[in-house]
């Protein structure tokens, strides 16, 4: 038909009239899946593709939707299948005077198999993170200038800003589009020793919400730092205090104050630092770049897949399950129960691309789709 909306109401409503009905949400999906043209990692990315906040999660939606995601599952899979032929079959002659379960090659391909794991769990996080966004935690001492980052940010003010440290006592969550890139910002109290019942509660929300970000944005005065971008003392006590887990940046604020030209400092780890400004907005394009970088929305990233949170988990459930059958393979102890880990390892790789994915799985998936596509 014709462009025009109300032709295209009009036919549909006619086509209803004649025993035609309007499809569910997904269901064209559900039908290529349920025939077998498209598995369910290929389903989700073609959800993935209409919802795409930005180029990048698009490409990244596309190259799911084109199986690059499912092929690299499948081949997991594949070796996951020939350990757990290996190991059944050991059992199956445990009489004869061999012992196959103590070759060092079945180690070595165990070894091998979590390896590539790991390779695919990085790479399925990052496109997690295209999809859904991070979760940032703005940091550091009192008046460092969190909240008024969180307003740049935001583009809006979101947050009281005072000279007075100590003003923001409560956890505030903000979520904004980056540059096409979906993030939570989290705006925490001030990280000091208080005698404030009310500071100190925020103080301890903080550390709450530290353990549950992603990336931490670690606020500290610029005129305090050294040239080369070196925290004070106080700065690095707190530094030190932060989960050893957490991925943290530094951000060296108040340039304008410091007369120091904003740049990007060397470093790895929670050494890596920023310096910028906060209230006047130098700075800011160097940031934004470092974000999109750390979430995988990057030309660095241009062969990444997008993920959702089920499939980041499903790869850790069958990553520990290999690992706790080759822990008792190496200790000889129940090794029988060996074989049931792999099992089950199995069939959470089976839950990404769904052969045999349970009913309510399949209907939470499709019922999420906007459209009948």
């Amino acid at each position: 038909g014709h462009g025009a909306p109300v032709v295209l109401a009009a036919l549909v409503v006619a086509a209803i009239a004649h025993g035609a009905r309007a499809a569910r949400p997904g269901e064209f999906s559900e039908r290529a899946y349920l025939n077998g043209r498209i598995d369910l990692a290929q389903a989700e990315a073609i959800a993935d593709l209409i919802d795409a906040a930005s180029t990048q999660a698009a490409r990244a939606a596309q190259r799911s939707l084109d199986g690059v995601f499912s092929t690299r599952v499948q081949a997991l899979t594949e070796a996951l299948i020939q350990l757990r032929v290996y190991v059944e079959g050991a059992l199956d002659f445990s009489d004869e005077d061999i012992d196959w379960l103590g070759e060092a090659a079945l180690h070595e391909r165990i070894a091998q198999w979590l390896a590539d794991l790991d390779t695919l769990l990085g790479e399925a996080a990052q496109g997690r993170r295209l999809r859904e966004g991070l979760v940032i935690a703005l940091t550091g001492r009192p008046n460092a200038g969190k909240s008024t980052l969180l307003n740049r940010l935001a583009g809006t003010e979101a947050a009281i800003v005072s000279p007075t440290p100590g003003t923001t006592r409560d956890v505030l969550r903000e979520n904004i589009l980056l540059d096409g890139m979906p993030l939570t910002l989290v705006d925490t109290a001030g990280l000091r020793d208080t005698e404030d019942a009310v500071e100190r509660e925020g103080v301890r929300r903080a550390r709450e919400a530290l353990g549950r970000a992603e990336l931490a944005l670690f606020l500290a005065d610029d005129r305090e730092a050294s040239d080369e971008g070196a925290p004070g003392a106080a700065d690095q006590a707190l530094l030190d205090t932060l989960p050893a887990t957490l991925p943290v940046l530094r951000l060296l604020n108040k340039s304008d104050l410091s007369a120091r030209p904003v740049a990007r400092l060397g470093g790895e780890g929670k050494s890596a630092a920023l310096r910028l400004s906060a209230a006047t907005g130098e700075g800011m394009p160097l940031l934004r770049q470092a974000l999109h970088q750390f979430a995988g929305s990057s030309a660095a990233h241009e062969g990444l897949f997008i993920a959702r949170s089920r499939h980041v988990t499903a790869l850790m459930a069958a990553g520990a399950a290999v690992r706790a059958a080759q822990a008792r393979l190496q200790s000889a102890e129940r090794v029988e129960l060996a074989a049931e880990e792999l099992r089950l390892a199995q069939r959470a790789l089976d839950d990404i691309t769904g052969p045999f994915a349970a009913d309510d799985l399949l209907g939470r998936v499709f019922s999420q789709f906007c459209i009948g596509k």
